[in-house]
C-alpha cells in the first residue's frame, strides 16, 4: 500500500466511452464519481463508430447528443454488397421512416469526437474527478460494505461501489469471472482518407457500405461531415496465432481481397498497414456483479463488431447502471438489478454477433444461398431490429432476438 487509501464514493475503473458515460450520467443525477484511467492521458483510439438509435437515446439522456452529432454523418441507408460481384444483397433504409419508427436516427461518428464530448461533459459537471496513470488491478469487497481498490503503482482507494469499465482486457473481470479472451482468427486494418480520394461511385450519397466476401468483409462510410472516408477491412488469417508477427499480415490481406471486385480491391490502398487489430470477444457471462463491484461495456461483454452494437450497448449499460444506483439504499441490490436488466439481452447480442460474422464470411455455395435469401428483403422492415435498436427507455426489460 502506497500511503493511506483515498476515500471515494463511486469509483469507475476506465476512462473510455463506457466509463465516462457512466460518470457523466451520475453527475447529471447529482452524484459524484471518481474515474481512474490507466493511460497517461484521456483519449480514444480508432476512427469510425456506428451509433444506432439506442446509442443516440443514451447520448440524449447524457446531454451530449448535439455535440456528438454536430460533426457526424446521417447515412441514408445501410447497404450489404457481395464483395466478389459488386451486386447488392440487401438494404436497410435509414431515412425518415426509420427515424419515425425509433425516435432517433442512425449516425456514424468519429470515436475521438464521441469520447471528447463525454470527457467535456464530465469536466464541465464539477462532480467528476479524473485521474490518469492509474491502472486498477483488484477490487476487494470488505466486510464493512466498502470496496478496497488497488492500482498497479500501489495506490489504493476505498469506495462504496466500483464500476469496471476497463475494457476488453479487464483486470476486474478477472476477479469476478476469470475467463479468457476468445481469438476469432480475424484481424482488422483501418484507414481514413479525404473523401475526394475515393471514387464517386461509393460516395455519391451518404451510406454505410458493407461488402461481404469469402472470409473477409469491408466496411466504408463518410465521417466528420463527409470530409473524410472511413475504411475497415477484416479478414481471416489461416495462421491463427495473434501472438506472432507473421499472423494477419498485409500480404494476407491483399491475398484475401484479390478475388474481390475493383471497388473492394481499391479500398486496400486506403488502409494503414502499420497497425493491425486482432479481433477478440468473450463468452457470454453468467454474472457481471460481485456485491459492490460491477462490470460494464467491453469488460462485461466484449463482442465481435459485426452487428455494430459494441459502443451502443456500452452506452445502454451506462444508462441502466446509473438508473439503478441513483437514490438506491442498498448498492449491492442496485447492481444486481442492473445486471438483471442487462445481462441476458447483451448476451444474446454477443452470440448473434458471432452468427452474423459467419453469415458475412460464408464461402462457396453458402454465399450464393445467403444472397438469394435476402433478394426480396424490404428495406423498411424494421421489426427484426427492434429488440436491438429500440432505445432502452422504450424497450421491454427482457428482450430476445427473433428466432
Amino acid at each position: 500500500m502506497s500511503g493511506q487509501a483515498v476515500r471515494v464514493g463511486i469509483l469507475i475503473a476506465g476512462g473510455g466511452i463506457a466509463g465516462l458515460a457512466t460518470a457523466l450520467g451520475l453527475a447529471r443525477a447529482g452524484t459524484r464519481a471518481h474515474v481512474l484511467e490507466r493511460a497517461p492521458e484521456f483519449g480514444e483510439v480508432g476512427a469510425g463508430i456506428q451509433l444506432a438509435p439506442n446509442a443516440l437515446s443514451a447520448l440524449d439522456q447524457l446531454g451530449v447528443l448535439d455535440k456528438v452529432t454536430k460533426d457526424a454523418v446521417f447515412p441514408e441507408r445501410k447497404v450489404y454488397i457481395d464483395a466478389v460481384t459488386g451486386a447488392t444483397i440487401a438494404t436497410i433504409d435509414l431515412g425518415e421512416e426509420f427515424v419515425a419508427h425509433y425516435g432517433y436516427p442512425y449516425v456514424v461518428a468519429h470515436r475521438v469526437d464521441l469520447h471528447a464530448a463525454l470527457l467535456e461533459g464530465c469536466r464541465e459537471s464539477g462532480l467528476v474527478t479524473l485521474e490518469n496513470s492509474r491502472e486498477v488491478l483488484t477490487a476487494e469487497n470488505r466486510p464493512d460494505d466498502t470496496v478496497l481498490v488497488t492500482c498497479a503503482d500501489g495506490t489504493q482507494y476505498i469506495a462504496d461501489a466500483v464500476i469496471g469499465a476497463d475494457g476488453v482486457r479487464s483486470k476486474l473481470r478477472d476477479g469476478i469471472i476469470g475467463d479468457a479472451l476468445v481469438p476469432s482468427r480475424y484481424v482488422a486494418y483501418r484507414g481514413t482518407v479525404p473523401t475526394g480520394v475515393v471514387g464517386a461511385d461509393v460516395t455519391s450519397s451518404p451510406a454505410v457500405l458493407c461488402w461481404l466476401g469469402p472470409n473477409m468483409h469491408l466496411i466504408q462510410y463518410p465521417l466528420r461531415g463527409g470530409r473524410v472516408y472511413n475504411n475497415v477491412a477484416v479478414f481471416k488469417s489461416d495462421r491463427y496465432s495473434p501472438d506472432h508477427d507473421d499472423w494477419g499480415t498485409p500480404e494476407e490481406l491483399d491475398a484475401r481481397f484479390a478475388g474481390c471486385c475493383d471497388a473492394v480491391q481499391n479500398a486496400g490502398t486506403y488502409l494503414s498497414r502499420d497497425i493491425r487489430w486482432p479481433m477478440y470477444d468473450r463468452e457470454a457471462a453468467d454474472t457481471w456483479v460481485d456485491r459492490r463491484v460491477a462490470l460494464i461495456g467491453d469488460a462485461a461483454h466484449a463482442m465481435l463488431q459485426y452487428l455494430a452494437q459494441g459502443g451502443a450497448q456500452s452506452l445502454d449499460d451506462s444508462v441502466a447502471i446509473v438508473e439503478a444506483l441513483v437514490g438506491a439504499e442498498n448498492v449491492a441490490s442496485a447492481l444486481a438489478a442492473y445486471q438483471d436488466r442487462r445481462l441476458a439481452h447483451v448476451g444474446n447480442i454477443q452470440r448473434l454477433a458471432r452468427v452474423a460474422g459467419e453469415l458475412f464470411h460464408i464461402e462457396g455455395i453458402g454465399r450464393h444461398l445467403r444472397n438469394h435469401a435476402f433478394k426480396d428483403h424490404d428495406p423498411t422492415a424494421y421489426a427484426n431490429l427492434d429488440w436491438m435498436f429500440m432505445p432502452l427507455a422504450k424497450a421491454p426489460t427482457q428482450r430476445r432476438y427473433p428466432v
